[in-house]
């Protein structure tokens, strides 16, 4: 898998020399329908805008095929709209291939409530890194980075750091640039243990590293595997399940945590379906004890098809 080779052998030398290529191949979607009025297109202007930036912007130094590309949604639900300001809830999926098959695993599944911006019809969008421009692109800009650490953590170990420090970087920017209050919201260390800060701040924590192997080992030895031996994949899967609960144990609820369950609460229940008795059991406890608000949906693993 090219990416893969990509992301061990052009990961650190990229930075410093550019091969230009655009990483991101995602489906932006708007949905305006709570807005009340005729008008409604600034709407298909910015959900074009954004498409466009998302997907043309060059966010790293490495170059893709268009088949190699992360698949991505991005969908924006407008619940107000008043004097170019416009309160979102904002949604990221992104996925990547799994090593000989046709199936793709989720990798983010990842839901902001705070997704406050400005725009006015036909605005600009631009994004430099260390620069503070508008609100909307700094979101859009995180979220994009985000979207390429978690690939790239999928495919080498570690290998999303420099893109998460990105995200990190932006969400300083944010911090420092005189936002209104609505538009800050997200960005602030202690407005919630559930927001972009919370986020990126776990996975920069060298308290989540392990966590982060096991991310890498899931893909590359967990479901890259199966194409060879199901079982010796699920193995590696089950064994690392242990760095959850531990993860889980050191700081209860923990937003990275969640947000890996988030995306792959209903693969785990998949996979474990067709494990040994013990698998299915020590999994499902695991999970449970992790994520006790899904245990209807992992209660599937434990019983039999």
């Amino acid at each position: 898998m090219k990416r893969f080779a990509l992301a061990l052998s052009l990961l650190f030398f990229s930075l410093a020399y550019p091969i230009y290529g655009q990483e991101l191949k995602c489906n932006v979607t708007i949905n305006s329908d709570q807005i009340q009025g005729s008008n409604k297109s600034v709407f298909t202007t910015l959900q074009q805008s954004i498409q466009e930036f998302v997907n043309n912007s060059k966010w790293t130094n490495l170059t893709f095929q268009d088949k190699e590309r992360i698949e991505c949604n991005m969908l924006i639900v407008v619940k107000q709209a008043q004097d170019n300001v416009y309160v979102c809830e904002f949604t990221c999926q992104s996925r990547r291939p799994v090593y000989g098959t046709s199936y793709t695993t989720p990798v983010l599944n990842f839901k902001d409530n705070n997704f406050v911006f400005t725009y006015q019809e036909y605005d600009r969008l631009d994004f430099q890194t260390n620069t503070f421009t508008t609100n909307l692109t700094a979101l859009l800009a995180y979220y994009c980075y985000l979207i390429i650490g978690h690939d790239m953590d999928s495919f080498s170990r570690l290998g999303g750091t420099p893109y998460f420090q990105v995200c990190e970087d932006i969400v300083n920017a944010a911090q420092s640039a005189s936002l209104e209050s609505s538009e800050a919201s997200g960005w602030k260390a202690f407005d919630s243990n559930r927001n972009r800060y919370a986020l990126i701040n776990n996975l920069m924590d060298e308290a989540f590293k392990d966590y982060r192997q096991y991310f890498y080992e899931y893909h590359r030895y967990g479901l890259d595997e199966m194409v060879n031996n199901v079982a010796n994949g699920r193995a590696r899967i089950a064994a690392g399940v242990e760095v959850l609960q531990k993860a889980n144990r050191a700081r209860p609820a923990t937003y990275v945590i969640n947000a890996f369950l988030d995306a792959k609460a209903d693969e785990l229940v998949n996979i474990f379906q067709e494990g040994t008795s013990e698998e299915r059991t020590k999994v499902y406890e695991a999970l449970v004890n992790i994520d006790p608000t899904r245990q209807s949906t992992y209660e599937a693993i434990t019983q039999n098809r």
